[in-house]
């Protein structure tokens, strides 16, 4: 495609507004709830669930109209919700006002800054997008190149947060992310349109949904809480807390680079399969650990075991999925994913209300556990015989 180079330059640079607007909201939400604002953990659930349902009906709205309407025409839509949701917090600290812009902006963060948690419901448009601009063979390293680049720049972001107050962070999110719009307006696209009524890869998608559930269950009963938990449990402030997680989201981002590896040399169900197993296990021990330097390299390495296959898994779904649907199939996973992860939030946010800190952890190892015997049971024979 002419410009196709070029067309991938200005969609990293929209991502990487993004992506330091997400990872300063990050940082700032918990902050602007717990301490600012003077909200229970159980609030701060409440809110992340609102964003995770609201997240889940427009991934599912928005990867129709990706198929249906058009890719750019949607991305443009969907790309103004961030900048319009951290405006809205910035404006006003209203309770109601917070549930409004979390839901818009998607403040969920059910998923890795790498894996689209702020901003979620952009994330599968951004995935047809650039399976538009790739070809078979070049995109794993696409999707981990792009993925990389979004967690380092979330961690810069986590890292700006230390020069502005809780709440102007929300008005410098707003002007970064609005920003990169400018750049998806000379992109263009060689577009295939679905048929609405038809959905051929219906027995693939079902298998990704389901798995995708519980991906996103477990992420929910963690991932929105790991900077609250070390607000409530080792009180660390902004400042440090920023530093910490721009160390953790920069580990994060890198690991996303080995995805090329991992997948020629153990294959998709492999690849998932060590690196979140892995991670499950560190995480049973946070809770547990009365060191906070222990606890600190739990949450600099965990984030960075989860995502390391992301890519991975987002290739062998565009892959196995008929290419008219791409946009539909994206949409359905990431709609079982927040759905579930939603009550998971909740589920959470109580356990800390009540100050049960380790339940969470404990039931994310057991959840991990099941999803990656559903990974072996749905994909190692289809794997294999696409490899022989």
């Amino acid at each position: 495609m002419k410009g196709r180079r070029l067309y991938l330059f200005f969609l990293a640079v929209f991502r990487a507004s993004r992506s330091i607007s997400a990872g300063m909201i990050t940082l700032a939400f918990p902050y602007l709830v717990l301490t600012t604002l003077h909200r229970s953990p159980l609030t701060l659930g409440l809110l992340y669930t609102m964003a995770a349902v609201a997240t889940a009906g427009f991934g599912l709205l928005f990867g129709f109209l990706a198929d249906i309407w058009g890719q750019k025409k949607t991305l443009v839509v969907v790309a103004l919700m961030l900048p319009a949701s951290s405006m809205l917090v910035f404006i006003s600290g209203h309770i109601w006002v917070l549930f409004l812009a979390t839901a818009i902006g998607g403040y969920s963060a059910t998923g890795s800054l790498m894996g689209g948690g702020v901003g979620g419901a952009a994330q599968p448009i951004q995935m047809v997008v650039l399976t538009s601009l790739t070809s078979l063979d070049e995109r794993t390293f696409y999707f981990s190149v792009f993925t990389f680049m979004s967690g380092g720049f979330a961690a810069v972001g986590a890292l700006m947060a230390r020069l502005f107050t809780v709440r102007d962070i929300f008005l410098a999110a707003t002007l970064i992310s609005a920003v990169g719009l400018a750049f998806l307006w000379p992109i263009r696209l060689e577009e295939t349109r679905g048929e609405p009524r038809r959905l051929s890869s219906k027995r693939v998608i079902g298998k990704f949904t389901l798995t995708g559930a519980l991906n996103g269950f477990s992420q929910g009963l963690i991932t929105p809480f790991l900077i609250p938990f070390f607000v409530l449990v080792y009180g660390i402030p902004k400042s440090q807390m920023s530093v910490y997680g721009f160390i953790s989201g920069t580990l994060g981002a890198v690991s996303i680079l080995a995805a090329p590896r991992l997948e020629r040399h153990f294959g998709f169900v492999k690849s998932i399969a060590f690196t979140r197993g892995l991670g499950a296990l560190l995480l049973l021990l946070l809770p547990v650990s009365h060191y906070l330097g222990l606890a600190l390299a739990i949450y600099f390495l965990t984030p960075a075991l989860r995502v390391a296959a992301l890519p991975i898994q987002q290739n062998a779904m565009v892959v196995m999925v008929d290419q008219n649907e791409v946009g539909r199939a994206l949409g359905i996973n990431q709609v079982a994913r927040l759905a579930a992860s939603a009550g998971a939030i909740s589920l959470t946010g109580y356990l800390f209300d009540i100050s049960d800190i380790g339940l969470p952890f404990y039931v994310y190892a057991g959840v991990m556990a099941v999803n990656i015997y559903l990974y072996f049971h749905f994909f190692s024979d289809v794997e294999e015989s696409a490899s022989a």
